[in-house]
């Protein structure tokens, strides 16, 4: 019987819970994910989406500027044209920041030169001047601004309407710097505060497992102290009771070797539950060439049979492996009478299969009903993307075929 089988239902969610990565939570439904190198990143919106905001932005600028210059009379067609090409060029100001940047301030600073324009006219600079500070580039940044305000300051007319202009756009360009520093800031703090917040959970998931471990171990102890001694005194007596009864020379009463075998399989059986209940998840006790020789041991004629190259399997299947081969033995050990069990592995380049065949009773007519052990055997199969066949053959006995992919379990 395998370690699942003759667990109690109520001891199975002792194993601890399952990570969060298998729990069907997509990368969407996280406020941040690692980027590989343990820092957390905010989800980013789709590219078209993203490319629709950008160039809505950069076309609302465009509009406000191009309706301010169509006031002034003095614009001309190349006006016009560097005003289209430096908003044009804020659509591109996520990826490209520091091209963005020189485009816009190459621009802008020629149209100054060349229009005398108003305040608004260094609107897109003012915006590739806060973007590119948002990306870090703060250097950059106050650099073109120092290159447009010089250009728009030696080319006013007028000393005081320069002073007054050349001083309110260095309020916004100074804003715009700040604002974009801050911004970045912000970012970096929601960024670490989300890393905080996944390390609480990767924290919270290993107490539980390890909590979750130690009461493991205690039912163990417990199960241990209380059941193991008194079966085992069962056991004992029951075979002292065969035993006299045979060397007297008299008939064993069936009662006396019902209890001496059902004291002998609640034995193994609480061992194999103490086993369970002491294994840490995804550790076997042994492998399946060992299964087939304790079954050899106990009187059941078995045979392995191992085609192919055989490896290291993942944990998974390997596991999965051990526990279909370990129910199906001991189902054959119960229910097949005198028979012969036949268990082959074959080792495949992308999936590996266990099939256990046995001469016994089973008779396709009655197909057996599922119980727990065929149940679970179709459970572990089918949580790897497997697929499990078990019936009566149809030339007699039973046949417990899995076949397991190796590449969804890497």
């Amino acid at each position: 019987m395998s370690g699942d089988q003759v667990m109690p239902r109520g001891l199975r969610g002792l194993r601890g819970p399952r990570p969060a990565a298998a729990e069907g939570r997509g990368q969407a439904e996280r406020p941040g994910q690692g980027d590989g190198q343990g820092q957390a990143v905010p989800a980013r919106p789709a590219p078209v989406r993203r490319w629709l905001a950008d160039g809505t932005l950069a076309l609302v600028v465009g509009a406000l500027v191009v309706t301010t210059a169509a006031v002034d009379d003095g614009t001309t067609a190349l006006d016009y044209a560097l005003i289209v090409l430096s908003c044009a060029a804020l659509a591109c100001y996520r990826t490209a920041p520091r091209a963005v940047l020189a485009a816009t301030t190459v621009l802008g600073t020629a149209h100054v030169v060349h229009a005398h324009p108003g305040p608004l006219a260094v609107l897109p600079v003012l915006g590739a001047v806060h973007t590119a500070a948002r990306a870090g580039h703060r250097g950059l940044a106050a650099a073109a601004s120092a290159v447009l305000l010089t250009g728009y300051a030696i080319t006013q007319p007028g000393t005081q309407q320069t002073v007054e202009r050349a001083a309110l756009l260095t309020g916004w360009f100074l804003c715009a710097v700040v604002t974009g520093m801050a911004d970045r800031h912000w970012r970096a703090y929601l960024r670490a505060t989300e890393q905080r917040a996944l390390e609480a959970e990767r924290t919270r998931e290993e107490a539980a497992r390890r909590r979750a471990g130690e009461e493991r171990l205690r039912i163990a102890r417990e199960l241990h102290d209380s059941l193991t001694h008194s079966i085992s005194i069962v056991k004992l007596q029951a075979g002292v009771a065969v035993h006299l009864a045979r060397k007297r020379g008299e008939e064993v009463p069936p009662a006396l070797l019902a209890i001496q075998s059902a004291s002998g399989e609640a034995m193994r059986e609480l061992r194999a539950t103490l086993r369970v209940l002491r294994t840490e998840d995804g550790e076997l006790p042994g492998a399946p060439a060992q299964l087939v020789e304790r079954a050899r041991a106990a009187g059941l004629a078995t045979a392995l049979t191992v085609t192919g190259a055989e490896r290291p399997l993942p944990p998974e299947v390997d596991k999965t492996v051990y526990r279909i081969v370990q129910e199906a033995l001991t189902n054959a050990a119960r229910h097949a009478g005198p028979a012969t069990v036949d268990v082959r592995l074959d080792y495949g380049t992308d999936a590996v299969t266990v099939q256990v065949d046995d001469d016994g009773t089973a008779d396709p007519a009655r197909p057996p009903r599922p119980g727990i052990g065929l149940t679970g055997m179709r459970e572990r199969t089918t949580a790897l993307g497997g697929t499990l066949d078990a019936a009566p053959r149809p030339e007699g006995g039973f046949r417990v075929r899995a076949r397991l992919p190796l590449e969804a379990a890497r």
